[in-house]
Formats: structure tokens, sequence, C-alpha cells
């Protein structure tokens, strides 16, 4: 009897011993919680996408009470969750425009790539591109796997009938989920107001990448594009055109001379500026902003836009004090827009 008791004595005495160790160290090492930690986690979407770059939701609370980082990271509760965090916080809300997903790639589509075998192995994007550089011929496109699709929480990433992936710009969060999962770097996030991105990720060069892509839309890096922008927000590396958001002004001259389309143009139809007489006070602003010399006009004179040259990068409508120049339909009559 004696040698199951002293055991279980012992063990029990042990017990007690380290019970009381463990209350006096949760007293004596407590760490008081800001409780506006808990707040900010109520009121954050509980994606624990990573998209703000803290670990989850209550990483990015306490990052924010703890080391002041911003409070309008979080992409998929929008501008309502900054406000709200920025409530809690008692600080301002700086205004952040917001990303989307932007796939740098047409291969994607299956008939805008040659294949080299009909890959049937992991379903997922990694294990596809190991395998002899992939199924595809560009070594750099899509593998068709789609991981960045099912990687998107929030239904912004569509496959359509020929395999492309398209994204919903009304749905999409910026949560940086797609650009994470894509093991050939083809997604990127792009503020949602530049509307002009080059659609290849080819490091080939030009004769090469043309064989690659079933519809020759690949970047062959003939330097047109960085010739003829404006605003010098094109450079040629490693084979391939790379845009400088930060200098994009969404002119479009880029798409319009590239060779092959590779570059894309989603302010299509374009429209061009129009000046209002009635309003224009001549303060030359807009001339002086135009980075294709396509306004005239004297000081305090009302200007005209030359349509010709107007390449409706709607530069000239963010410049104006007077809000005098509106952009119109290239169809329409002047008589009809000067109403």
């Amino acid at each position: 009897m004696m040698t199951i008791l002293l055991p279980a004595m012992l063990l029990g005495g042990l017990a007690a011993i380290f019970g009381i160790i463990l209350a006096y160290a949760s007293k004596k090492f407590h760490v008081e919680v800001d409780p506006k930690i808990d707040e900010i986690i109520s009121v954050l979407p509980s994606a624990n996408c990573g998209g703000c770059a803290f670990p989850g939701c209550a990483g990015y609370a306490d990052a924010i009470v703890q080391s002041g980082a911003a409070v309008n990271m979080c992409g998929p509760g929008g501008e309502e969750v900054a406000k709200r965090i920025a409530a809690i916080m008692g600080v301002s809300l700086t205004p952040k425009e917001r990303d989307i997903a932007v796939i740098h790639c047409q291969s994607g589509g299956y008939n805008n790539t040659f294949f080299k075998y009909e890959y049937k192995g992991i379903d997922n994007c990694r294990s596809a591109a190991t395998i002899a550089g992939g199924p595809n011929m560009c070594v750099w496109g899509c593998v068709f796997q789609y991981d960045c699709v099912k990687a998107c929480q929030f239904d912004a990433l569509h496959i359509d009938a020929q395999g492309m992936k398209i994204v919903n710009e009304d749905n999409c969060t910026g949560c940086g989920a797609c650009v994470k999962a894509c093991p050939r770097s083809l997604i990127e996030l792009v503020p949602i107001s530049k509307k002009v991105h080059i659609l290849c990720s080819s490091r080939d060069k030009g004769p090469i990448a043309k064989k690659s892509c079933g519809n020759n839309t690949a970047c062959i890096a003939c330097g047109l594009c960085v010739k003829n922008c404006p605003t010098q927000a094109i450079t040629i590396t490693n084979n391939l055109a790379i845009i400088d958001y930060s200098k994009c002004i969404n002119c479009g001259i880029c798409a319009t001379v590239c060779p092959t389309k590779a570059i894309e143009d989603r302010m299509l139809p374009r429209k061009k500026a129009f000046i209002h007489d009635d309003l224009c006070i001549g303060c030359t602003i807009c001339a002086k902003k135009c980075p294709v010399e396509a306004i005239s006009g004297e000081l305090k004179q009302p200007h005209i836009v030359d349509q010709e040259k107007c390449v409706g990068c709607e530069v000239c409508v963010k410049a104006c004090p007077k809000n005098a120049i509106e952009m119109v339909d290239i169809n329409i009559p002047k008589k009809i827009a000067e109403a």
C-alpha cells in the first residue's frame, strides 16, 4: 500500500509547489495589455491575410498600439475600418489610395502560350514550375494551377473560358495573398488609379519571347515605350519593360507604340480634355502640366486643347484650380461638348 501512496504523495506535493511557483510568476511577470488592442481587433475583418505585413489581425492591432503602425494598412477593411481605428487611437487619418492586384502575364490564357507537355502532377503552381521549367514554353509565365485564385479570400480572382485570370477590381482588397501565392512573381499590387500595365514578365530576348508566346504578345524589349514615355516612367531591365507607377501619368502612349501589344491601356476608349471658356482664367497651369504640349493660350486668356495631341491622361483636369476642364468623348461634336 505504501508503495502506491508514497509516489502519489510525492507527485501531489510537487504539483502543489509548481502551482505556487506558477501563480507567483504570473503575478510577478504579468504584462498589462492595452485595452485598445482588443478594441482594434474587434473592428478588424479577421481575414488574417497578412496584407498589412503583420502576422494576422492581432499582430497588426498590437503593432498599431505598441509601435505606432499606420492605421490604414488593412486592405480588406478599407477606409471604413481605417476611420474606426483612427478614432480608437485618437489620430487623424491620412488618405491612402487602394491597391489592387495586376497580373503581368498574358500567357495565362490557353491560346496565349505554346506547351511543351501536359502537366499531370501535384495541383499547385510551385510543383508545376519545377518540372522541366513548367509545362508551357515561356518559363516566366503562368503554369495554370491557379494558386492565386485559391489564395484569394474575397472572390476577386476568376478564370475565364480561355484560362485567363481576371481580377475583379470591386472585390480586390489589395491584401497581397495572390502575390505571395505566385511562385513566378507575376502579380503586383498597384494603386487602383493606375490604368496602364505591362502584361508580360518574360526576361527572354525578343525572338525567344515571341516564339514562346502564342499570340506574340510578349515584351520584346524594343524600347519604343521608353523612347516615347513623356515622364520617363518606363525602363528596360533584363529584356523586360518595367513601369515606375510613381511617375506614370496614364497617358497610354506606351500602349499605342508597343508593336506586340504587351502593354494594356485600361482607359480605352479614351476621352479628350475640353476647356470651358467661361470657367478658364488663363492661369497657364494646365499648359505647363500637359506632358504632350496639347494645351495653348495666353496668360489670363481662355486656353484651348489640341485634340490631335491630347492623349487623355487627365493631368490637366487634376491640375486646374477652377475645374474648367472636363474629359469628353472624342466623338461628341464640339457644340455639344460646349453645352
